[in-house]
Order: C-alpha cells, then sequence, then structure tokens
C-alpha cells in the first residue's frame, strides 16, 4: 500500500474545567450526563466532543420518534449548518437520505411525508432567541430563494425536498407534516415569551400552506431522559378485545384469541403517541405496502361505500404476534408485537377508515409466543393468500436466521449482530448498536463488494432488491461474503462517525467496499457463492480488516483510489452510474498492478 496517503482526520477531545465545559458552558445534569454517556458508547462516538455527542443524541431521541427503524444519527446530522442540527425526511414510513431514492417513488399512487428537524443546545435553559432562529432556518429551508447559507448536507435535504414538492400531485393523505424539536438540558416551565416563540413559528410555517400540520416541542432534560428510557423498551399498546374467542391451548403458544377489533380500538395497535402508523410494525411480513393496486383498490371502495359494515364479512384481517399478553377483562396489553399478516389491509384502513367509526370492523387473530419456529410457520401459512415463492420465504426466514448465528460466532472484537427483526437488540444491554446490521445495509453492502453494483446501491435498490433469494441469500450460498462485506461497512462507518475519513467520501461508501475487496485480495473472486474457495477469499479481507491498524490502512487506501478513480468528483449524479463503477474497477486494477510492480523491482 505503498505511495498512497492515509485520509484520517483527528478529532478534538473536549477539554475540562472544574465543574465547566471549555468555553464556559456548563455541564450537563447528572442523569442526562449518564444517558449521554451509555448512549455513546452503544453507539460508538465516545471519543467524539461532548456537544458532537449530543447532537447525536438529541438527533436519535427526536428523529426516533418518527422512524421506528435502526439509523444511524450521522446520516441525519447536518454538520455546521445555521440554525439547524439534524434534518430527517421519512418517506412513506422510509428514512430517505439521497434525492436518488426518489426514483423509485415515482411509480407510487400515494406520498406520505413527514419532515424532521431538531436543534441541539447544552445550555441550562431555553432562550428565545435560540428558538427563534431555529424556527426561521427551518422556514428558511422551504423557501426557493434561501437567505441563510447551505452546507453540502443541507443542500442536499433541500434537494430532496423539492423533488417531494413537486410530486404534490400524490399528497392525497394531505400535504406533509413538518416537526420542530429544540432540544436542551433546561426545564420548559411554559414561560409567556416562550411560548409566544414557539406559536410564532407555527403560525409562519403553517402559513405557507405547505404543510397538514406543524409541531413544535420544546424537550428539556425531563423530556430527553422519558425518551431515551422508552426507545429502549418494547412497543406496548392498549385496546378493548370485547368480541373475541379463546383459542385452546396450542402446543408452544401462551395465549391466542380470534375475534374482530372495530376501527378505533384497531387504530390504538396501529398508531404511536402522535397518532401516526408505526411503520415498525410490518417489519415479519413478506409483502410490503403495496400501494392501490386492485386488491387494495377493492378494499378501499369498500370502506368509502354504503356497505362499509360487511367489511368484517369480506376481509381476512390481520394477524398479531406478540411475546407478551396481558388480559384484564376485555382490555388487553400487548408488548413487543408485529403485524405478521395484513400489511395492506392495515394500511388501507389507516388511510381510508373514519378513526372514529365503529361500524367498521376487522377480524383480528391475536397470537401470544416468543417460539421462532411458532413465528415463522404462522407468517408463511398466513401469508399463502398471495403468490410469495419459496426462495421468497427462505430469504426472508431461512437465510436470516443463519446469518444471525454466524454474524455473532465471532470472537467480541469481531462479532456482528444481524437484525432479523425491528429493533431487536435496541432493548438489550452490552450491545454496540453500531455493531447491529440491518437487512438493508447488508444487501447494499453485499451487493456493492461482491457483485459490483455500488452504483445501484441507492439509485436502483428495488433492482437489487429483487434479487434477494437468488443472487443475493440465495440457498446454498456461503455466509462469509456477508459478513465480510457487513465487517467492512461496519469499520467504514466507525472513521465516518468518528471523523477519521473525510465526509466527502459518503457518497461513495459502497464504491469503497468495492475497492476495499479488489485491493485487499487481487485474486479472481470465485464464480460460485456456494464454493469453499469463497471462505478462503473472505479470509484473506478479513484477516486485513481485522487488524485495526491494516484495517484502516486497507479503508483509506480504497477511499483514496475512489478519489482518484472519480478524479475528486463525489457528486451523487456522477458516483451513482454504472461508468463510476468500472472507473473504480479499473484504478483498482491499476493500483494493483502498481503495487506488484514496485514489489517485483
Amino acid at each position: 500500500m505503498t505511495g498512497r496517503e492515509v485520509h484520517f482526520v483527528a478529532p478534538n477531545p473536549p477539554v475540562w474545567t472544574g465543574l465547566y465545559f471549555s468555553g464556559g458552558r456548563t455541564i450537563l445534569d447528572r442523569v442526562s450526563e449518564a444517558l449521554l454517556t451509555d448512549f455513546s458508547a452503544e453507539r460508538g462516538i465516545a471519543l467524539l466532543p461532548e456537544d458532537k455527542r449530543f447532537e447525536h443524541f438529541a438527533a436519535f431521541i427526536a428523529v426516533g420518534r418518527h422512524y421506528t427503524e435502526t439509523f444511524d444519527t450521522q446520516d441525519v446530522l447536518v454538520g455546521q449548518a445555521a440554525g439547524i442540527d439534524a434534518i430527517a425526511i421519512v418517506v412513506n414510513g422510509v428514512l430517505v437520505t439521497d434525492v436518488e431514492s426518489l426514483e423509485e417513488l415515482k411509480s407510487t399512487p400515494e406520498l406520505d411525508v413527514t419532515f424532521v428537524f431538531m436543534q441541539a443546545d447544552r445550555g441550562p435553559q431555553f432562550e428565545a432567541a435560540k428558538m427563534g432562529d431555529f424556527g426561521f432556518a427551518v422556514l428558511d429551508f422551504f423557501k426557493e430563494q434561501p437567505q441563510l447559507p447551505r452546507n453540502q448536507e443541507v443542500k442536499s435535504a433541500a434537494a430532496i425536498m423539492s423533488a417531494l414538492y413537486e410530486y404534490s400531485a400524490k399528497f392525497k393523505r394531505g400535504n406533509p407534516a413538518c416537526r420542530l424539536y429544540f432540544v436542551t438540558t433546561g426545564t420548559w416551565v411554559e414561560d409567556q415569551q416562550l411560548e409566544s416563540r414557539r406559536r410564532a413559528i407555527i403560525a409562519d410555517l403553517t402559513s405557507t400552506n405547505m404543510f397538514r400540520d406543524v409541531t413544535f416541542v420544546p424537550l428539556g432534560a425531563a423530556g430527553i431522559q422519558k425518551l431515551y428510557r422508552q426507545s429502549k423498551n418494547a412497543i406496548e399498546r392498549e385496546f378493548v378485545f370485547e368480541n373475541r374467542v379463546t383459542v385452546p391451548e396450542v402446543p408452544k403458544v401462551a395465549q391466542a384469541y380470534v375475534g374482530f377489533l372495530p376501527v378505533p380500538e384497531l387504530m390504538k395497535i396501529l398508531s404511536d403517541d402522535d397518532g401516526e402508523m408505526i411503520p415498525g410494525l410490518f417489519y415479519s411480513n413478506p409483502r410490503d405496502w403495496q400501494d392501490y393496486n386492485d386488491v387494495n383498490n377493492e378494499i378501499k371502495s369498500t370502506l368509502q361505500s354504503p356497505d362499509k359494515a360487511r367489511f368484517v364479512l369480506m376481509n381476512n384481517g390481520i394477524t398479531i404476534i406478540a411475546r407478551t399478553i396481558r388480559p384484564t377483562g376485555n382490555k388487553f396489553v400487548i408488548e413487543d408485537y408485529q403485524i405478521v399478516n395484513g400489511c395492506q389491509t392495515s394500511h388501507v384502513l389507516f388511510a381510508q377508515a373514519s378513526k372514529d367509526d365503529r361500524s367498521v370492523a376487522v377480524p383480528v387473530r391475536l397470537i401470544g409466543t416468543e417460539d421462532e419456529s411458532v413465528i415463522n410457520a404462522i407468517i408463511r401459512a398466513t401469508n399463502r393468500q398471495t403468490p410469495v415463492s419459496e426462495d421468497q420465504f427462505f430469504a426472508l426466514e431461512e437465510f436470516p436466521k443463519q446469518l444471525e448465528q454466524f454474524f455473532q460466532a465471532f470472537l467480541p472484537a469481531h462479532r456482528l449482530y444481524y437484525e432479523r427483526r425491528s429493533k431487536q437488540y435496541d432493548r438489550l444491554d452490552g450491545i454496540e448498536k453500531t455493531r447491529v446490521i440491518t437487512q438493508p445495509n447488508v444487501i447494499k453492502a453485499f451487493a456493492g463488494m461482491f457483485l459490483e453494483e455500488a452504483h445501484r446501491t441507492t439509485r436502483n435498490y428495488s433492482g437489487i432488491k429483487a434479487k434477494v433469494g437468488t443472487e443475493i441469500f440465495g440457498k446454498g450460498h456461503k455466509l462469509d461474503p456477508y459478513y465480510t462485506s457487513a465487517f467492512a461497512l461496519y469499520r467504514l462507518e466507525y472513521l465516518f462517525r468518528n471523523t477519521k475519513l473525510e465526509p466527502k467520501y459518503k457518497p461513495a461508501r459502497f464504491h469503497i467496499l468495492l475497492a476495499i475487496r479488489l485491493l485487499g485480495n487481487p485474486l479472481a473472486i470465485p464464480k460460485s457463492m456456494n464454493s469453499h474457495e469463497m471462505e478462503k477469499y473472505c479470509k484473506v479481507l478479513l484477516n486485513t480488516l481485522w487488524d485495526p491498524m491494516k484495517g484502516d490502512d486497507l479503508i483509506s487506501l480504497a477511499a483514496k483510489t475512489v478519489d482518484d478513480a472519480m478524479g475528486g468528483d463525489f457528486d451523487r449524479d456522477s458516483i451513482r452510474t454504472e461508468a463510476a463503477t468500472k472507473k473504480v474497477v479499473a484504478e483498482c486494477q491499476k493500483v494493483v498492478a502498481e503495487n506488484k510492480h514496485e514489489a517485483s523491482s
């Protein structure tokens, strides 16, 4: 790896002076500081200065209220932007981080959009001036001719916003929602001046007529502590299940009920505290929301007809699996639950049914079990109503189970955690959350590193997902390349998160993974993912990546090689093309040839 520069940037550590942080800023209260320390250790950001760690912490809390899947806070923080620390844009339950992802929404008939903005301040009290600056910055974000300067992160978020409003005809559920969070360690005491400023900001944003709803939440120390603790607990909901029968005893099933729920009671299960759908409820469902296809349009028509009361007789209903069910009379509390069948029905009911209409009801199967074999059998059986191939079932049930076990079989320093169920590791202590790898990230990392499709990881991710069950997560595939690509991504994100690798490389992260493979093991990749040669091929890469110094050097070399291949142009329109991937491959081959020549001379 001679002749290549290592692009690391050393973080500036905080400077402590007694009970005060350098610059005269007071430190956090004892409870908030303890939670921040816990969060920092779990997210692998303990080396960052406290103010930066607090930004990550506040972003996790604010965005987590509207996006329930696992996410990396560095994807929503916007750096040194005027008045705003984080911007998250959630579209149809998906966190959108670049405008290319919207390409797949062109065929989507409806868009449900939420904008989340966060400003973090470690000061001991709320300040009207800072709240005003935050509100002005958010308002300015939506202007066609902004007054405030924009860095690259804000420009990228603004590009997504502008593209979404070009699809405004698809806002059939209403214009986007706008959520503002001003996070500090102070105490919100309904001060008249502060409340007036908060209301004025809401009024200014509402007057643009760009939003269906605007909220401004001032989060003080008590709110921070409450929401962070909630994030560590399973989803829990209470509802009335009056019309039900108890299913006789079933092996490995603690309890089970069959009945029907009127819409208002079902909404308690589907909705979060803000009245918005919980997208993570359908994580185990083999089919995502299919938009308004023929079947879903028929459901919609029934709900809008005078005969809507017949819905309970015409629909197959939903199946809920909960790890805990606590009935008290007709009141039920369910905890850590998933809707494993009925994703389409749930989405149409949530969008089209009146939330207080008790004349519409839906058949419900409620099952309490913690046995994975029972859960998988129920998912398979209840999702036979529309075609789901055996390959899809294998890829969504069996292969992830194998990955989960394989990832955890390594020594602690090398261990990763494959997330089969939404946030399954969030409530477990002692697990560094940055080692938790979600299914989309495993698929993208594998496709970029081993299938040489780095350019498609965002621009055409649906094309990559279509390969699940065949070229990806295929029967007989060795698990080694999936772990190798996931570990390489984990190490790369660690360097980004701790500011040891320049952020300009982020748009090319999957090209860097490809370069890591081509430079770390220049031998030809085995032709089959099923071959034992694939294990040997990956072992060479892992021996380098597991060594902190050698691994960081390889990642740095890969980043520099991608930089050279692109001529320093990391514009998203340039990097995410097939031509860019071919340039990276050619540049890696050139570097390998140069190194061979140097070694032989």
